[in-house]
């Protein structure tokens, strides 16, 4: 009969451990929390190159999260990628607000970074910001770094031998 109860208890421990785990694991991967959507609305962005950027990446003012990326589509017409952000709706900003793609760390996960402008009306639910920012895609550096460098020393090695 003790040996039952034991068994019990541990099974109960195990079953709430890996329900623990699976919550934080869902956390973790960025899913939405239990205790209820928040209401938000809807506006867009277009950028030449958004990187490593994923929908349901962070929105952040000053650090603050105040949205989560919607999705994320080519526009057929412009072909850069088109960026909806859902945003509390407890937060506004204005029509010259500014959007850039940002990492987090050296090598971590990309968010979009809101600055606010000076215009006092504000930008409506569906609307667009116009003052983005691509993100900087950490190939694309070392690719023209390393043609910066060979360039340089072909250009160097050019003029010493008009020198000569």
């Amino acid at each position: 009969m003790k040996k039952s109860i034991l068994e019990f208890w541990v099974g109960l421990f195990v079953l709430l451990g890996l329900g623990a785990l699976g919550v934080l694991a869902f956390q973790v991967a960025g899913g939405k929390d239990f205790s209820g959507s928040t209401p938000s609305y809807t506006v867009y962005a277009d950028f030449s190159d958004i990187g490593g950027l994923k929908p349901n990446a962070p929105v952040r003012v000053s650090g603050v999260l105040v949205g989560r990326v919607a999705s994320i589509e080519l526009d057929p017409k412009t072909y850069q990628a088109r960026v909806a952000l859902n945003i509390n709706q407890q937060y506004t900003f204005s029509n010259d607000v500014s959007a850039s793609i940002l990492t987090s760390g050296l090598l971590g996960e990309q968010y979009i970074g809101l600055q606010q402008g000076g215009d006092p009306d504000d930008l409506a639910a569906g609307g667009t910001i116009t003052i983005t920012s691509s993100a900087m895609v950490l190939e694309n550096l070392i690719g023209k770094f390393m043609t910066n460098f060979t360039g340089s020393k072909d250009n160097k090695t050019a003029t010493e031998e008009k020198t000569e």
